[in-house]
């Protein structure tokens, strides 16, 4: 039987002092009992000889120091595993929230996981076709990638993570295929609309969700994209699952994390956040990928919200330092009506390389893909100038790119949420429009590439 202190010293906000206790580790979950007989979850945050500075997982409200008594369960936060959460969705301390039965685990695991062994885990390089063209085309994801998606308030990239959720798929092989979702902070409309979307695709059957509203307590939402991880980290190489894991809003993580951060009365960091946030974003992040021998991969797209559209925040940017490329939605292209408004050219696949080519999407795939780059850049830059010249300052050729530049948006980029393209008719799309442009211009294309393509699809 776990040992009972009634030495509560002190309650602020999230965080209570707990004196005099013995054999209580960093990380360990504990219980308050209230005189009323109401049990609360904590959790420890620091250790200081005999004091331990704990956790509150709900309020504070209603906590007498001198008759609430704590036990320590000596266990850490764990997350009880089985096939059976398939399907099923859950808060974000893993608690069922669809009104079905409780899961009976296989067993029981730490959510805070192992980081993979860097000599274990084997390179990421199979296509996984997401029916986007912006993405399948020019930024390609393969799996066991990290690519997330940088996004602004007020922008639709709720509907692009249902979308590639929906739609995920590996070409020409039928392996199992599961998606994990962890919503932190999120409002109930936008959990609503997750959930019916993946039922009204039939897809819920292999989805787990775990859904943290914005009413939630902060130490909920920084467990939450933990607990999708470990649910991940055992359908993909305890039971040879292919996962795609898409974490949102990351910024409500890291805000929980500075809010904790501030409660402690830590040293804040560049903006207010911690100091540690590097390293507390990297072990999310680097639980994703393949690992030699197994069967199983986790891939990774975590999406945020940009404070002030600032791709310099702290949050964006540390975020790209520990991934392999971005996604960026465009508020310039949303206004436009371009769906999803997915901004090509600063956007970045650092794998997308090794997804292509002959047997994984097709041959003529990496040439036209830069061509597609170069053209748009350069109607983009036509664009401009006819902006600030008119257009009979533009030549001919100019004019054409800057019509290329309109068309590209408009068919390749924009194809709505609903559109699930094959990789085929994506690279298709591409050749319709490079053959607006004169032969001539298509200088980074293979003449063979050419001679089969340009003018015929």
């Amino acid at each position: 039987m776990p040992k009972e202190y009634r030495t509560i010293q002190e309650v602020a906000g999230p965080l209570m002092l707990v004196h005099g206790v013995e054999d209580v580790a960093y990380g360990e979950l504990g219980e308050i009992e209230l005189a009323s007989g109401e049990k609360r979850r904590c959790r420890v945050l620091e250790i200081d000889g005999g004091d331990a500075l704990v956790q509150l997982f709900e309020n504070s409200t209603g906590i007498n120091l001198s008759n609430s008594k704590v036990r320590f369960l000596g266990r850490s936060m764990e997350l009880g595993v089985s096939e059976d959460m398939l399907g099923r969705v859950f808060d974000g301390l893993g608690r069922p929230i669809d009104g079905g039965p409780e899961i009976l685990p296989e067993e029981r695991r730490d959510v805070n996981g192992l980081p993979m062994n860097p000599v274990a885990r084997a390179y990421p390089q199979e296509f996984i076709q997401t029916g986007v063209s912006a993405i399948d085309g020019l930024n390609t994801l393969v799996r066991g990638q990290k690519l997330p998606i940088f996004s602004a308030s007020g922008l639709p990239h709720n509907n692009l993570a249902a979308q590639i959720a929906r739609q995920a798929k590996v070409l020409g092989k039928n392996e199992k295929f599961a998606v994990v979702f962890g919503a932190m902070g999120i409002t109930f409309e936008e959990s609503n609309f997750f959930v019916e979307s993946f039922r009204k695709a039939g897809s819920i059957d292999r989805t787990v969700m775990f859904v943290n509203l914005a009413n939630d307590p902060a130490i909920e939402r920084i467990a939450t994209p933990k607990m999708a991880l470990t649910a991940a980290e055992y359908l993909a190489f305890d039971k040879g699952m292919h996962v795609l894991v898409i974490l949102t809003d990351i910024t409500n993580y890291a805000d929980a994390l500075r809010e904790i951060s501030a409660a402690r009365k830590e040293v804040p960091g560049r903006r207010g956040y911690p100091g540690y946030m590097y390293t507390d974003l990297a072990t999310i992040y680097e639980r994703a990928g393949r690992q030699r021998g197994r069967d199983g991969s986790i891939t990774l797209i975590p999406i945020l919200t940009m404070p002030e559209d600032d791709k310099t925040h702290p949050i964006p940017d540390l975020t790209g330092y520990i991934t392999e490329g971005q996604i960026i939605l465009s508020r310039e292209l949303y206004r436009k009506g371009i769906q999803p408004p997915i901004d090509v050219l600063p956007s970045l696949s650092r794998l997308k390389d090794k997804g292509i080519g002959e047997g994984k999407t097709r041959a003529d795939h990496s040439n036209t893909m830069n061509q597609l780059f170069a053209a748009y850049a350069r109607g983009k830059d036509a664009k401009e100038l006819a902006t600030i010249l008119g257009e009979a300052a533009l030549t001919e050729v100019d004019i054409k790119y800057a019509n290329f530049a309109d068309a590209f948006e408009k068919e390749y980029v924009s194809q709505g949420y609903e559109n699930d393209r094959p990789i085929e008719e994506t690279l298709n799309i591409g050749w319709k429009l490079l053959s607006m442009l004169p032969r001539t211009e298509l200088k980074r294309i293979n003449e063979k590439f050419l001679d089969q393509y340009y003018g015929k699809v």
